[in-house]
C-alpha cells in the first residue's frame, strides 16, 4: 500500500485580500452615479467646473504640503531637536490626490482627511492597525504589511551607521589652497 500525496492547499487570503476589490468596484459604481445625479441637478458644465477645481486644489495641496515638508527638513537640519513636532504632511498628500481622483465620494473623504477633528480620528485608526500589524501573530511571510511594520520597526531600534562625525564648512576661496602640486611616489 502507497500514500498518496495530498494535493497542497493554497494559503488561505486574508479577508480584506477578497473583499478589496468588491469595495473598490462598488466605490466607483458609487462615483459615478453620484456624477450623474449632481450633472442632472446642475448640469454637466458644472460637474466639469467642480472636478477640474478639485484638480487645480488637489494639486495645490501637494505643493504645499511639499514645501512644508522641505522647510520642516532644512529646519531640523539647522537646529537638530530630539522631539520637533511633525508636520501632517502624509494626510494633505493623501488628501490631495483624493481630491485630484475624479468624484465626489473622493473629494468628501479627501475633506475628512483635512479639517482636524477628523484628521485626528483618521491618525489614530491607522495607529491602530499599525499596531495590530505589529502585534499579528501570522507566520513571516503570510501578511506583507505585517512584514513590512515589523520592519520598520526593527530599523526604527537598529540604526545602523549611526555615526555621528564633526567637521566644519569651509566656504571655497576662503580658506588655505589646496596643494595640486605633482610629487613623485615615494620608493624606498
Amino acid at each position: 500500500m502507497t500514500q498518496q500525496a495530498t494535493p497542497a492547499r493554497p494559503a488561505r487570503r486574508s479577508t480584506l485580500r477578497r473583499v478589496l476589490p468588491l469595495l473598490i468596484a462598488a466605490w466607483l459604481v458609487l462615483e459615478i452615479w453620484l456624477l450623474t445625479v449632481v450633472a442632472s441637478a446642475a448640469g454637466w458644465f458644472t460637474v466639469l467646473l467642480l472636478l477640474l477645481g478639485g484638480v487645480f486644489l488637489g494639486g495645490w495641496l501637494i505643493k504645499r504640503a511639499g514645501m512644508r515638508a522641505f522647510s520642516a527638513a532644512v529646519e531640523q537640519s539647522r537646529d537638530p531637536k530630539p522631539r520637533q513636532a511633525q508636520t501632517p504632511t502624509t494626510m494633505t498628500v493623501l488628501a490631495g490626490v483624493l481630491l485630484i481622483l475624479p468624484g465626489f465620494l473622493s473629494d468628501a473623504l479627501a475633506l475628512t482627511l483635512l479639517f482636524p477633528p477628523t484628521r485626528a480620528l483618521w491618525r489614530a485608526g491607522a495607529r491602530r492597525a499599525a499596531e495590530g500589524a505589529l502585534r499579528s501573530t501570522a507566520p513571516v511571510g503570510d501578511d506583507r504589511f505585517a512584514d513590512a511594520m515589523r520592519l520598520q520597526e526593527q530599523l526604527r531600534i537598529h540604526r545602523p551607521g549611526s555615526t555621528v562625525i564633526q567637521g566644519e564648512v569651509v566656504e571655497p576661496g576662503t580658506g588655505p589652497r589646496p596643494d595640486t602640486e605633482y610629487r613623485p611616489p615615494i620608493t624606498g
